[in-house]
């Protein structure tokens, strides 16, 4: 497998209108700055990532190949902030970041809380700095409620990570969970089956490598295939045999966009 081809092993595109007052860039500038990567970037400009788990289903899919921008959240240069479209890292957008637990991996999740925002969530609903918050673009698939991953901060009801633990220890105040400078709080968009920073903690700012630009294929594969490193030889065959049954036409060329939130 080529190396400019990593797995994202956590990972629906999601859609929105952006908040009144906002420029947005439009799809036509979208579309300009996609291409313009595709041109001239390599892997220090965009690189390619294929989603092996259904964490943030239905937004991304298990088998949705990825162009990932990496400028997108890159320090602005004295001359290059003119001419590139730097921008911070919002609420709503969707990353792409090294696992803070093992960095050799890679997690696609949508940014929830960004520093000093406090969260909670009750019963599946989010609140966000005492705000209930709408989120269009989330998914619970089970019926029941579990009571640490529905009811959050909480008495974990299992093992966290020892950064999942940390942030329960040092980040919790009246309920809430605050966010600390050069950190980020992501979820999944599929909720009941998302390992996210529920369980390790904050991303921080430094494993963020970049943000979703576009679907450029999309394959029904299991995770098993699209998780290893290495393309192996039944993937190949299924490939060779049914390229053209379990290629998801309509997503091909899908630009992914973040969700504005509050």
């Amino acid at each position: 497998m080529s190396s400019d081809r990593a797995t994202v092993a956590e990972a629906p595109p999601a859609s929105g209108k952006p908040p009144k007052g906002d420029i947005p860039r439009g799809v036509i500038a979208e579309w300009t700055v996609t291409i313009l990567l595709l041109l001239f970037g390599t892997t220090t400009l965009v690189q390619a990532f294929v989603i092996p788990t259904g964490s943030m289903e239905d937004t991304l899919l298990i088998g949705d190949h990825l162009l990932v921008d990496k400028l997108a959240y890159a320090p602005p240069g004295p001359v290059s902030k003119y001419l590139l479209p730097y921008a911070e890292v919002k609420r709503g957008d969707i990353i792409v970041f090294r696992y803070p637990v093992d960095i050799r991996q890679t997690f696609v999740k949508r940014v929830i809380g960004v520093p000093g925002d406090r969260l909670r969530i009750e019963n599946k609903q989010l609140y966000l700095n005492g705000q209930r918050l709408e989120e269009p673009y989330k998914y619970h698939k089970t019926d029941y409620i579990d009571s640490y991953r529905d009811n959050f901060p909480s008495q974990p009801n299992s093992p966290l990570y020892p950064r999942g633990q940390e942030m329960l220890d040092h980040h919790v105040e009246n309920g809430e969970l605050v966010v600390p400078p050069n950190s980020y709080f992501a979820m999944g968009d599929n909720r009941d089956s998302s390992l996210d920073s529920r369980y390790w903690g904050f991303v921080p700012r430094e494993n963020i490598i970049g943000k979703p630009l576009i679907i450029y294929w999309s394959y029904d594969a299991p995770t098993e295939r699209l998780a290893s490193p290495m393309i192996g030889l039944d993937h190949l065959l299924d490939l060779a045999t049914n390229f053209f049954v379990k290629t998801r036409w309509k997503r091909t060329f899908m630009l992914v966009r973040g969700f504005p939130v509050l």
